[in-house]
């Protein structure tokens, strides 16, 4: 390996921020995440030291799932096979659209990858949650997490009562569709996903005009277009509008919780 390039490698390991832990107990392997969905997972099941960096992601609030103070303790990477190599992970924990020139880079570093996609529901996030604490060598912390989402969902489902219908308005203005992590929560938290009934799929777009003509019961805002602010939304009496954090959208394992807590408040105030 060249001297400069040892000295690029080593400065990108200072400079990486986070603070330094001791190496991880009883042999467990080091870990790097590239995903911000698996960031969140493993800072919660990982021992100390375990986790090296966890995906530049992850520091951004707008694309974080992760609470600031909690991405705050780890090291971020921008996901190159340059700052991988200067921490020396036993495993690479990344999405499934992980580019495949970085795969090829780490495959012939002798660094084992591991990738998971985007969880469908909350069964596959659990799923995730378990497959990732086995990877880190801690399923008891994997089963911890899991049974932490499973009294989340429980305190948060509904004790009675019809479903109410709500309209999830994503960034974009688009929705959800059946198979998203969200909509299985919005299930299970006792209100019914209107896009579905109306025809709309996965990422579909809806307009003002369209939310203004048939208002849901409950308009929950999940991004900041001119057409979700605009005050008309405010005056219509048959319809509740809550913002739904955009942290809350996309991923599962700990998220799960907090978005469990969120809908369910928002739930017991429609009713």
């Amino acid at each position: 390996m060249k001297p400069l390039f040892v000295a690029s490698v080593l400065l990108l390991a200072a400079c990486a921020g986070g603070r330094a832990e001791a190496p991880p107990p009883d042999g467990r392997p080091t870990i790097v995440s590239l995903n911000p969905c698996t960031d969140a997972i493993l800072a919660e099941i990982a021992a100390p030291g375990q986790l090296l960096a966890i995906s530049h992601y992850s520091k951004d609030p707008r694309a974080s799932s992760m609470e600031p103070a909690m991405a705050a303790r780890f090291r971020a990477t921008g996901g190159t096979v340059e700052e991988v190599l200067a921490l020396d992970p036993d495993l690479v924990v990344a999405g499934s659209f992980l580019a495949p020139a970085t795969r090829a880079s780490l495959d012939a570093l002798d660094i084992e990858v591991a990738t998971f996609g985007i969880a469908s529901d909350v069964d596959d996030s659990a799923a995730q949650v378990r497959e990732l604490a086995a990877l880190a060598g801690d399923s008891a912390a994997g089963e911890q997490l899991v049974a932490r989402i499973e009294a989340a969902l429980a305190a948060a489902a509904p004790t009675g009562g019809e479903r109410v219908e709500a309209l999830l308005w994503q960034p974009g203005g688009i929705v959800a569709g059946e198979q998203a992590l969200v909509s299985d929560l919005l299930a299970r938290t006792g209100f019914a996903n209107v896009a579905p009934a109306r025809g709309l799929a996965q990422a579909d777009f809806v307009s003002l005009e369209e939310v203004v003509a048939a208002p849901p019961e409950v308009l929950l805002v999940a991004g900041g277009a001119v057409g979700q602010r605009h005050p008309v939304l405010d005056a219509l009496p048959q319809m509740r509008r809550e913002q739904f954090d955009t942290s809350l959208l996309y991923c599962g394992g700990p998220t799960i919780i907090r978005a469990a807590e969120r809908l369910a408040a928002i739930r017991q105030r429609a009713s």
